[in-house]
């Protein structure tokens, strides 16, 4: 497919699409995703921004308008229209609203445009090393073992091996001739997937946070797809940190907050201190120090300025707490300050767990290859 690029200033550039053999509903579909991505799901807002668009780059036509675009989206359940609860007039008036189905098309156009790209591979590339039984087929064959469960026996290769082995004429299967399938024994794993919301995010020019919550919807959705016994809990924290529900991550924004990182470690240690199973882990996407912590009164402390080392010190205490509960943390630090790579460092020590210090670019692919590595199962 042919592209032309064209911005939309704050920070989103994207490819205007030619469709080969799409209808005039897929094609704008495509970029209104896009859009209603970029906006935390304001619908009036993402119509704006298309119409905009069109008056440069025709995306419609005298066939295909902007209220036909809409109209479909209400027909094929994308859209819907809602009393408007915070209209002081009390006129009633209603808006529109994302519905769940469009909320699900959001993670799935994340996860294809993050992860489209890599390999597929099937279900079971997460092995253990613990010896035994496992839970679940791999494919893979071997010669039958004293005390291998007499289910895991493919009765067709064991007959097959017997052909060969003894003939037909005086067909016997021995021990020799039997064939079991491998097993592997599946890591079920819980994360916690911590997103900054300080106001830093969209500071100095650049959508920091747009990344960030693609990123959190391809995790999600591939979670749910290839590993649907796994558990994924997100957490955003600015000067608090609190849990979202999934279905409202296309949703997330930034507000004028500062980098509350103690307390989102916190919520997180909390959340797998719950879970059964031993594999647990946090993902935390960040462009900033820490600034703020929550003192026993209940107030906020904040300091913005450089590395406050009483806010350091308790972000190192809950590294190392997370650590003593087997619960790794892989930083990704979406900035380059070289004061931020010191406090990275020095806290990536204490947990004795991961750090990426990257820009945007790639931030997709690197957590998709940590989550994987790191369902391999810690013995």
């Amino acid at each position: 497919m042919k592209g032309i690029d064209f911005n939309l200033g704050s920070g989103i550039t994207f490819s205007k699409h030619i469709p080969e053999e799409k209808d005039n509903f897929d094609r704008v579909f495509e970029i209104f995703k896009e859009l209603i991505t970029h906006t935390s799901g304001d619908i009036e807002e993402s119509f704006n921004w298309l119409e905009s668009l069109d008056k440069e780059y025709n995306i419609f036509s005298e066939e295909y308008s902007l209220e036909d675009f809409q109209e479909d989206l209400k027909k094929r359940g994308y859209i819907k229209d809602e009393i408007d609860s915070d209209n002081d007039s009390g006129s009633g008036n209603s808006k529109k609203i994302l519905t769940a189905k469009l909320e699900s098309a959001l993670r799935k156009y994340a996860l294809d445009q993050i992860f489209g790209k890599l390999k597929k591979s099937g279900l079971g590339n997460h092995q253990t090393s613990k010896s035994g039984l496992g839970d679940e087929k791999d494919g893979e064959l071997r010669e039958f073992r004293y005390g291998d469960d007499i289910s895991s026996i493919n009765m067709t290769e064991s007959v097959k091996k017997a052909q060969i082995n003894n003939g037909l004429s005086d067909f016997l299967i021995t021990e020799n001739d039997l064939v079991v399938e491998q097993t592997r024994h599946k890591a079920q794993m819980s994360t916690v997937l911590m997103i900054d919301i300080s106001h830093s995010m969209i500071l100095y020019g650049e959508d920091r946070i747009t990344p960030a919550k693609k990123v959190a919807m391809a995790l999600v959705e591939l979670i749910k797809r290839k590993y649907p016994k796994d558990s994924i809990h997100i957490i955003v924290f600015g000067n608090e940190a609190w849990t979202i529900k999934i279905k409202d991550l296309p949703y997330l924004k930034v507000g004028p907050y500062h980098t509350n990182t103690v307390a989102g470690l916190e919520l997180a240690m909390d959340i797998l201190r719950r879970k059964r199973n031993t594999n647990k882990q946090i993902f935390m996407i960040t462009d900033g120090k820490p600034s703020c912590i929550t003192l026993p009164s209940g107030e906020s402390y904040k300091n913005s300025n450089g590395l406050d080392e009483m806010i350091v010190s308790k972000c190192l205490n809950k590294a190392d707490q997370a650590r003593k509960l087997r619960i790794p943390i892989t930083t990704f630090m979406i900035a380059q300050d070289p004061y931020l790579r010191q406090f990275v460092d020095l806290f990536t020590a204490q947990n004795k767990g991961k750090a990426f210090l990257t820009g945007l670019s790639g931030l997709g692919q690197m957590i998709f290859e940590d989550y994987e590595k790191n369902r391999i199962k810690r013995i």
